[in-house]
């Protein structure tokens, strides 16, 4: 062994060189073979672009009151509602305070909503939104008393209780306000226990349809051919732009559940309409980078007009008897941006190219928003343009 080492360490260097080299590139050669390329690293799951039908959240609803507040209550004389509560809690209560004025404003009436999510167990708890429905000022260091959350169906299927906590505050003195944030909304984590459950037997469907988020006739297609490439059979099917209904094979019966974790990892690349989505309160443009047009000039100036008033005190001469008098003077000023040039962009831009020449033009986002509305009305524009 040793003489085989002392063999090998005599060899020139420039064979031993060659020998890692070559080494060096076999293993950058199996690496890219084990390593996703380019279009697979921006596939997504199948669970992230889709929902199981029949896997759901329910929305839960409830009216109950807040109380101790700080004098941050509902005021009784505008809010009847909160003095008719108020007055059937005390006689559920065993308090008879009816024929009596109340005149308490540490109580607020408030609207109570959760999510209830699939497969809650009774028992479990939920968290829920607290709501005032009043004219209370602030639900600050309050007490949510028993309020059952019922469903659509009129059932109910939780009971919230808790203290409320709420990311606002508000703030008065004599001569000055503050509010910051929403002090009249809060929320209770984990502030409902589950009393009814609702009943869905997963593991024994013979079919599973899973819905996909953003419909398209494309994206469903690809998900059911990783679906049958993955079982190696034909069990799914895209029967709409939405939808793509799984049969269950024989071996995977009882055993739903394991199915459907296997299936919601395959990764799939989700296709997307053209579309162009515009915030013109805020300014935002998002366009997505199928986005194309077609050839177009865009020209864009800039007009601005600016009007000063300076007025000048005018003096009567000495012993004149005259009165001093403000003469108006106004100056009036027109910039036209005449530096901005016809710009042309060719037939079937990219999206980053579509950018870039739109910012080559020095414009605005808000700019931006006219120029894309116009070339739409041109039919320049390969895309769906939504205005939010």
């Amino acid at each position: 062994m040793v003489t085989s080492l002392n063999t090998f360490s005599a060899r020139p260097r420039r064979a031993s060189g060659a020998i890692r080299v070559a080494f060096a590139a076999a293993v950058m050669a199996v690496a890219a073979c084990l390593l996703p390329h380019g279009p697979a690293a921006a596939q997504s799951r199948i669970k992230d672009i889709a929902d199981i039908e029949g896997v759901r959240d329910n929305l839960l609803v409830g009216y109950g009151l807040v109380v101790g507040l700080n004098g941050t209550g509902d005021s009784l004389n505008n809010a009847p509602f909160t003095e008719q509560s108020l007055v059937a809690m005390l006689e559920r209560l065993g308090v008879n305070s009816r024929g009596s004025r109340l005149r308490t404003d540490n109580v607020a009436a408030v609207m109570v909503t959760a999510n209830l999510p699939p497969f809650s167990r009774q028992g479990s708890r939920v968290d829920v939104r607290v709501s005032a429905i009043g004219d209370s000022e602030s639900l600050l260091g309050g007490t949510l008393l028993v309020t059952p959350l019922l469903g659509a169906d009129g059932e109910i299927y939780s009971v919230a209780q808790g203290q409320v906590a709420i990311g606002g505050f508000s703030a008065q003195g004599q001569g000055a306000s503050i509010t910051r944030g929403v002090p009249t909304v809060g929320r209770i984590a984990s502030g409902a226990i589950v009393e009814r459950e609702v009943p869905f037997a997963f593991d024994n469907l013979d079919s599973v349809t899973i819905a996909l988020r953003n419909p398209d006739f494309t994206t469903a297609r690809r998900i059911s051919g990783a679906i049958n490439a993955f079982m190696g059979a034909e069990i799914s099917k895209a029967t709409d732009p939405a939808s793509v209904r799984i049969a269950v094979p024989a071996q995977w019966r009882g055993d739903v559940a394991g199915l459907m974790t296997e299936i919601e990892q395959l990764r799939v690349q989700p296709d997307q309409v053209a579309k162009v989505v515009i915030d013109e309160n805020s300014g935002i443009i998002v366009m997505g980078e199928n986005v194309r047009i077609d050839t177009v000039a865009i020209a864009q100036g800039n007009l601005t007009i600016r009007i000063t008033e300076t007025p000048q005190v005018s003096q009567p001469g000495p012993f004149s008897q005259g009165q001093t008098a403000v003469v108006p003077r106004t100056t009036i000023e027109i910039d036209e941006d005449k530096d901005r040039k016809l710009a042309v962009l060719p037939k079937g831009v990219s999206l980053q190219e579509l950018v870039d020449g739109l910012n080559m033009l020095g414009i605005t986002p808000r700019d931006m928003i006219s120029i894309l509305q116009a070339i739409k009305a041109a039919g320049a524009l390969q895309a769906e343009i939504e205005v939010m």
